[in-house]
């Protein structure tokens, strides 16, 4: 330890005075238990030297000890140890990378290393420490959190009356082979558990778990042109993937409708086609990308346009120049995809934006836009609402 300090803090290695600063030291252990381990070495100050700490040895030991346990949140896998040197007692803790569920907090926060310092971890950081944890999220990985019995089968019954499958016709596979078969669950450590697609697909309550809270569509109406304008209204449309669709749908057709006249004839007409909503939202929904957390698929609607914003790239080398040409599809997400174009969300497989198109050519004359970001990793597609045009 001695030639450890006198080399200095590095990556690995941070000296701290004292304990007293329990914050301080706290944020290093977090950060080295969410990187790659290190040294926290109480009792030196930054120039190397020294200077101890003045406590009782033994009460230190029991602090650190204690605060391995609780002052984190989850308990630090760690070693301590300790030294009489002629200067005073230098303590240390010998902090592992950190093998749980998520990233470690302290103060509620997450810290990382960067280089010698410990600091908060950029959004893209936070994203790659969260897949380190555990949190890629692909459509096949199971959801170790769950269990078979959230699996509706009432829904997944549903599902097979859809694909021209009689459930009451001898003879039949039992139910969770039927399940594995189509990669609604997986086995993990002798169980059989849900794979992300077969929750979000079949599930009682997809939502109910840590790794999948966040999946769902945020619905938020402004009263105004940006993200600042007053919020008028706002709703998360929750559920399996299709409930997700349609109360998001539902959400946007309660915002108000439009008169319009064809000469003594009046329509009705929603803030855009329905069509053209649901086209945007069953993509955003069946194409984004899973690993992602943190991110909701987005609904806002300002006053001129509305925007449905999927988190992830574009998958598979796809541009935005295939998509609204109408390109051979490719998911990243198949039996997402496969799923809702079975329930007939999806009609045709690369017929989407082509439809789009023509549904806002017929509305008011303008085209469907599409932003995609590879760096922030987010697609967005805008529809705007301006003038409707005359009903033929």
């Amino acid at each position: 330890m001695l030639r450890r300090i006198g080399a200095g803090e590095d990556e690995r290695t941070e000296f701290k005075l004292n304990f007293r600063d329990r914050s301080a030291a706290g944020r290093a252990i977090c950060a080295f238990a969410n990187t790659d381990g290190g040294v926290v070495v109480l009792g030196v100050d930054d120039s190397r030297s020294i200077v101890g700490v003045a406590e009782d040895p033994e009460q230190t030991q029991e602090r650190l000890s204690a605060y391995l346990q609780s002052g984190c949140s989850s308990p630090v896998n760690a070693r301590l140890g300790r030294h009489r040197h002629a200067d005073g007692w230098v303590h240390w803790i010998t902090v592992t990378r950190q093998r749980g569920f998520e990233p470690m907090r302290c103060d509620g926060r997450v810290w990382v290393r960067r280089g010698r310092s410990t600091v908060e971890p950029s959004p893209a950081e936070l994203q790659d420490l969260f897949n380190a944890f555990g949190y890629v999220l692909t459509e096949e990985q199971v959801i170790g959190s769950a269990s078979s019995a959230d699996i509706d089968p009432q829904a997944f019954r549903d599902y097979l009356h859809v694909l021209g499958i009689d459930t009451g016709t001898d003879p039949q596979p039992r139910s969770d082979d039927d399940l594995r078969n189509r990669g609604a669950v997986a086995e993990r450590d002798g169980e059989l558990r849900p794979t992300l697609y077969g929750l979000l697909a079949f599930g009682k309550d997809p939502q109910r778990f840590p790794q999948t809270a966040g999946l769902l569509i945020d619905c938020v109406a402004y009263d105004g042109p940006t993200q600042g304008a007053p919020v008028l209204q706002a709703a998360r449309a929750t559920g399996r993937l299709d409930e997700q669709i349609d109360r998001a749908l539902g959400w946007f057709k309660a915002l108000g409708r439009f008169e319009s006249y064809d000469e003594i004839r009046r329509h009705d007409r929603y803030l855009l086609p329905l069509d053209v909503m649901r086209e945007a939202l069953v993509n955003a929904v069946a194409h984004r990308d899973y690993a992602i957390t943190g991110s909701q698929v987005l609904l806002e609607v300002f006053e001129d346009r509305a925007v449905v914003t999927s988190p992830g790239r574009l998958p598979n080398s796809i541009t935005p120049e295939s998509v609204q040409a109408g390109g051979r599809p490719r998911s990243r997400n198949e039996s997402i995809a496969n799923y809702l174009l079975s329930l007939r969300y999806i009609e045709k497989r690369g017929r989407g934006w082509p439809r789009m198109r023509i549904g806002m050519r017929d509305f008011n004359g303008t085209e469907p836009e599409m932003l995609h970001d590879p760096i922030s990793r987010w697609v967005q597609v805008t529809l705007r609402l301006g003038h409707i045009a005359a009903s033929r």
